[in-house]
């Protein structure tokens, strides 16, 4: 058992909080590494709490396990949707928190005990999880498969776009004509100035019940009816924290918008035609482990079948067609096999938030990192060259997260990895 008092009382500490500001997601990793190795972050029992759209939480297909004790290496073999389980087999990550958008649902809600370890059959991280999520992937394999093997604890989360309960009109068609933001002045002038946004949360106050912020959701005409009392659970939230040596914030900045970007790339009868090859029927409840291996056996061969498939387009002697789908003949097969991927069971979340819907998010943040300890770091992924976030909307969004991290911790400490003009 970890001696989480000891563990805690080595680690050294940042002068300011440091925040890394990246473009796509997955490099975040060697900055959190680099906290490792200066003894900023244990080397184990680390909480993650990761606000995103996307889980982010699928696993290099065919890359050998032992890849995660070659950090270099590593690097180079990860992608934006498959960063983190490589930390959780290296032993970093004991707690994954995935906190997201009501548009974002690949999970299901609640919490998931399992299993990361190597397959001794292939080499490969695979987990002993029977979420859709990973048995669409193939990732799927039985507890006496797996050897070094980690246990993880990961929480699914929504946040929804909250308004303060502040006893005051609790009409939900008036608040959906003229919904009150918690920021008064803030409305028409959107003000992400650190002072201002400060002094706009302080004229508010927050109900604190069992743990619980005292946040109603932002009421719209399609809710009329449902009322507005979802609430987020931080005390359950703190627990959870409470149970690691320490916590890296995390946050993607399509967490508050976030695109589809093949919804743009193919035209609508083409991503049809995508999401009935790449179909993942669901299963059953109560499956015994056999069953479960086979549907997994035969989801891999029809991927594998699929990618030899798509791979052939890169010789197509129809060229207008090549030209359609990619500039780059060579990333032909690539781009629509990854794109088939994405529409497996559900499509990938696509969801342009008003400036209001993104303010209201802002507040759901600032409100539950309110009532949690200051984190050892923070990483920030923009998301934009990709459009998973907007590109005209990334840098409001970005610069209305670094006005709450300032509210909420004072100094920091930031690094612009994604900008040229940016210290190395």
């Amino acid at each position: 058992m970890t001696d989480s008092t000891g563990q805690r009382a080595r680690l050294r500490r940042y002068p300011a909080l440091p925040v890394w500001v990246v473009e796509d997601h997955q490099e975040v990793l060697p900055f959190i590494y680099r906290a490792i190795g200066a003894k900023h972050l244990p080397a184990s029992n680390i909480s993650f709490l990761h606000f995103d759209s996307h889980p982010d939480l699928l696993i290099p297909v065919n890359m050998p396990a032992d890849t995660v004790f070659d950090k270099e290496t590593l690097f180079g073999e990860l992608s934006i949707e498959n960063w983190i389980m490589p930390a959780v087999y290296a032993g970093h990550f004991s707690h994954v928190i995935w906190l997201h958008p009501t548009w974002a649902q690949q999970i299901r809600e609640g919490k998931h005990h399992f299993l990361v370890g190597k397959d001794t059959s292939t080499t490969t991280i695979r987990v002993t999880s029977t979420d859709y999520y990973f048995l669409s992937d193939g990732l799927y394999v039985p507890e006496d498969q797996l050897e070094n093997q980690k246990p993880l604890q990961l929480d699914v989360i929504m946040v929804k776009p909250y308004k303060l309960c502040n006893n005051q009109e609790n009409d939900a068609v008036s608040s959906a004509k003229k919904p009150k933001l918690a920021l008064e002045d803030s409305e028409n002038t959107a003000s992400t100035n650190c002072d201002s946004y400060s002094e706009g949360l302080k004229k508010d106050t927050v109900t604190q019940r069992s743990g619980q912020t005292c946040l109603e959701p932002s009421c719209s005409r399609s809710s009329e009816s449902q009322g507005c009392q979802t609430t987020v659970n931080t005390g359950e939230i703190l627990e959870i924290l409470k149970k690691g040596d320490a916590f890296v914030l995390d946050i993607d900045l399509d967490f508050f918008s976030v695109k589809n970007p093949f919804k743009e790339m193919f035209t609508q009868e083409e991503y049809n035609i995508l999401q009935k090859l790449y179909q993942f029927k669901k299963p059953g409840a109560n499956l015994t482990e056999e069953e479960l291996v086979d549907i997994v056996d035969t989801r891999i061969h029809q991927l594998e079948d699929l990618e030899a498939t798509f791979a052939d387009l890169c010789d197509a002697d129809d060229e207008e067609t090549v030209q359609r789908w990619a500039s780059n003949p060579g990333l032909l097969g690539k781009l629509v096999h990854q794109a088939g991927l994405t529409c497996d069971y559900s499509e990938l979340p696509h969801h342009i938030s008003t400036e209001q819907e993104i303010e209201y998010l802002i507040q759901s943040v600032y409100y539950l990192l309110k009532n949690l300890p200051k984190p050892t770091l923070v990483t920030i992924a923009r998301s934009s060259m990709d459009d998973y976030c907007p590109p005209e909307q990334v840098d409001a969004i970005q610069e209305k997260v670094l006005s709450v991290l300032h509210s909420l911790y004072g100094t920091l400490d930031i690094h612009l990895v994604y900008s040229e003009s940016s210290p190395s």
